[in-house]
């Protein structure tokens, strides 16, 4: 394609290249002269006509038809080195303005579809990096504006006076600033979007430091890139479980900074359902506990996330560890 467009935009290649694919045509034709039988003048010639329509256009695959026949008449057409003129030489001629016609006909009209084709591609290409630059400007400029949010309840916060509403402002600056961390890792500097468990891992290990938890974490699967509308409320789920299990399952760490417990994360993308799974060794909930009616924040957040995505989300307690479970059907492009 690059070759046909150097071509197309000289002049003085295209009908170079026609007089030069039958000088070509004209060598060949004469070297094979002792091998085709009498009566095939033009074989060598309407590949060469060919050639030179799609090449460099209707003109020059013109110019080379012409060349051909003439070539093909003085060269090859007995007898040979002469222009005569008789029946069967007419139908020979006529015959080659015929096939060359509907050679040239049919390949120029292919030619030009291909230039549309290849001009609507750019064009196509074009809007797609278009909206690919604003797309990420556009995530920009919301983790940006969730940040500066963020930032301001956590600023409000400190001016209360009560508690409880000082300590729910905080939370909520805290959670808003993880959406927009969210939004601001979903992508690379490309704007392609990332695996799962390349921001998973920078989010948990910030997670575990702000803390102040020192657990062994364990995180499987997530190799695909997580849906734009799912990537939110899924990596919500997975934090706030996890700090759940920091806050209820764990203590303070050792004395000598030594690990208290495990967490483990498995996001399963290979089936037509996935699963996200965050598990923990720590204290379990109590006796009787129903996550499906807790007053607490996080679970909350978690089945209003699981709802938002139309998953399920389940806790139980299985040999000894806390086991969290969402289950959602991912969405496809």
């Amino acid at each position: 394609m690059n070759l046909r467009r150097r071509i197309r935009d000289s002049l003085v290649a295209r009908y170079g290249l026609a007089v030069g694919l039958t000088m070509l045509a004209v060598l060949l034709r004469f070297g094979l002269n002792a091998v085709f039988p009498p009566g095939f003048p033009y074989v060598t010639f309407f590949p060469a006509i060919v050639v030179a329509v799609y090449l460099g256009g209707l003109g020059p695959g013109v110019l080379c038809a012409v060349l051909s026949g003439v070539s093909a008449w003085y060269f090859f057409i007995p007898p040979t080195f002469a222009f005569s003129f008789d029946v069967s030489v007419l139908v020979a001629l006529a015959f080659y303005a015929f096939v060359v016609a509907v050679d040239i006909f049919f390949i120029d009209g292919m030619r030009k579809a291909l230039d549309q084709l290849e001009g609507e591609r750019e064009r196509y290409r074009e809007l797609a990096d278009s909206r690919d630059l604003l797309y990420r400007e556009l995530h920009h400029r919301v983790s940006n504006n969730l940040q500066v949010a963020g930032a301001l309840l956590r600023l409000q916060g400190q001016g209360v006076t009560d508690v409880d509403a000082r300590h729910a402002l905080e939370q909520a600056g805290e959670r808003i600033e993880i959406i927009a961390r969210i939004q601001r890792e979903l992508h690379n500097r490309m704007g392609e979007p990332v695996p799962f468990r390349d921001f998973a891992e920078a989010l948990l290990a910030s997670a575990a430091a702000a803390a102040g938890a020192r657990v062994r974490l364990t995180l499987q699967g997530g190799e695909q890139p997580l849906h734009p509308d799912q990537a939110t409320p899924v990596t919500l789920v997975m934090l706030e479980n996890f700090n759940n299990a920091l806050e209820h399952g764990f203590g303070e760490a050792g004395p000598n900074g030594e690990e208290v417990g495990e967490v483990r994360i498995v996001l399963d993308q290979t089936g037509l359902t996935h699963l996200l799974t965050v598990s923990n060794d720590g204290a379990g909930p109590p006796t009787g506990f129903d996550p499906a009616r807790s007053k607490s924040l996080g679970l909350r957040i978690v089945r209003a996330m699981a709802q938002q995505l139309g998953g399920k989300f389940e806790m139980a307690r299985e040999d000894g560890w806390t086991v969290c479970r969402l289950s959602y059907a991912p969405k496809r492009d």
